[in-house]
């Protein structure tokens, strides 16, 4: 398993009278408000990767099911689904030529 930093940079447009820093405090106190309106968002590609380590089959699924409650009732083929599998191209043997 594999863990990656990925963000945002959100944009808001605020109108202010006087300080742009109240468009600053705005922002911030606003944060979650449904009727604070986004003007635009950009992914930011993955820069860093921040953990990894090995987990069984076990963990993969106690963990999907943490992070997906929403797919709970899903089957375990279909949990795995999420899986990536790398395809090596075989090897050719060296005999010596």
């Amino acid at each position: 398993m594999v863990d990656v930093l990925s963000s945002f940079r959100i944009r808001y447009v605020v109108k202010v009278e006087s300080d742009v820093r109240d468009a600053l405090d705005e922002v911030v106190w606003r944060e979650g408000d449904t009727t604070f309106k986004e003007f635009s968002q950009k992914h930011i590609d993955p820069t860093a990767i921040i953990d990894h380590r090995e987990i069984t089959e076990e963990e993969y699924l106690e963990l999907f099911d943490k992070d997906n409650g929403y797919l709970k009732t899903w089957t375990d083929e279909q949990k795995k689904s999420f899986i990536n599998v790398i395809e090596y191209e075989p090897k050719e043997l060296d005999n010596g030529a």
